[in-house]
């Protein structure tokens, strides 16, 4: 219930600021020392951009091992300049180093929720690629896990952290956009045989791979939705579903999402569009930094009318482990809360056409 002479989306951000304060899993750590980290798998799609993400932060985080249990993957990987110089350890090993504070799960897909289970068990944070599996009540029990043992869930949602995503998480909590009424939303990409047969391990398709990037930042600015409906269709033989489109219905506000995996162009047409009743702002391509801003009064330095903003690009991955750092450290709050992330994959399995039972 929406307290007394708040509105909707004040309420949406001051209730998902209700953040979690950086527990230390049983140790404190100075702003001065390393961050000791490790990961356990190399096949999520994933893998490659985070190990580098991390070992380009080495003034940050000691990477002290990688869990590939594979001996056919280790040896394909002995030539990859990001895993030059790793120390490949069991996964047994990996938890058991001394002052471990966060591993990076970066498994098949099938794997991340157990194997996540297992780290925080162990008493440690974790960067959870994404999605959170295919059982919401697996992923459930783990965030609860979590919260009982004061770890923090790091989801890999790279969104949160661009530039131009920041700013329209400003922009709509200041109310600059008003009261929000539209959400629309695209991640396309034409895959190639390697992605249909990944994405074809789950019925959700190529929503279940993608939708969950711009759910989090519909979620994280509007709630949870009343409804989700699911709208799919099968282009290819093989019967994998690459033709998605999901209606998120809120009190205000409808948002789509649609996620095409045979669209030549995907990649460059990625965008997120999000309007309210004093403004409207575009991001066109999705992780370029750059976006169109539509306000019906000035705000600060923008001013009344329509203007192009650039923010410029960081590393894809790198805001999400410079935050995480941050976090650890006591040095801010974690900005997404365990309820955000479970209504988040909620809305990805219902968006997927798959069960959250």
């Amino acid at each position: 219930m929406i307290p007394h002479g708040m509105n909707r989306r004040s309420f949406i951000f001051s209730s998902t600021a209700a953040m979690l304060s950086a527990p230390m899993a049983g140790y404190s750590l100075s702003s001065g020392s390393k961050i000791r980290i490790g990961m356990i798998g190399t096949r999520h799609a994933h893998a490659s951009g985070k190990i580098k993400a991390i070992r380009d932060q080495s003034d940050t985080f000691e990477l002290v091992g990688v869990v590939e249990n594979d001996p056919v993957r280790r040896r394909e990987l002995a030539n990859d300049d990001l895993y030059s110089g790793v120390t490949w350890l069991t996964e047994e090993q990996l938890l058991n180093v001394k002052d471990l504070h966060v591993v990076a799960v970066e498994t098949e897909v099938k794997q991340l929720v157990p194997t996540a289970m297992r780290c925080i068990e162990a008493g440690l944070h974790i960067h959870h690629d994404k999605p959170g599996g295919t059982s919401l009540p697996e992923f459930r029990k783990l965030l609860e896990k979590a919260e009982a043992n004061g770890c923090i869930v790091q989801m890999g949602y790279m969104l949160r952290y661009n530039r131009a995503f920041q700013f329209m998480y400003h922009a709509v909590r200041e109310g600059w956009l008003g009261n929000i009424m539209e959400i629309d939303c695209m991640m396309g990409k034409l895959a190639n045989p390697s992605t249909r047969n990944d994405i074809g391990q789950f019925s959700g398709g190529g929503m279940f791979e993608l939708g969950a990037h711009v759910i989090d930042s519909i979620i994280h600015m509007l709630g949870k939705p009343l409804s989700v409906t699911p709208f799919s269709h099968t282009t290819q033989p093989d019967g994998i579903a690459d033709n998605q489109l999901a209606v998120l219905d809120f009190e205000q506000a409808i948002a789509t999402v649609r996620i095409n995996h045979m669209d030549p162009f995907g990649g460059p047409r990625r965008r997120f569009q999000i309007s309210g009743d004093k403004g409207t702002i575009e991001i066109q391509q999705l992780e370029s930094g750059d976006l169109t801003l539509y306000l019906d009064e000035p705000h600060g330095r923008y001013q009344k009318g329509e203007q192009q903003v650039s923010l410029g690009q960081d590393g894809r991955y790198d805001g999400e482990f410079r935050d995480l750092a941050k976090v650890i450290r006591g040095e801010k709050p974690f900005d997404w809360s365990y309820e955000h992330d479970l209504h988040t994959h909620e809305a990805l399995l219902r968006a997927s056409g798959m069960s959250t039972g």
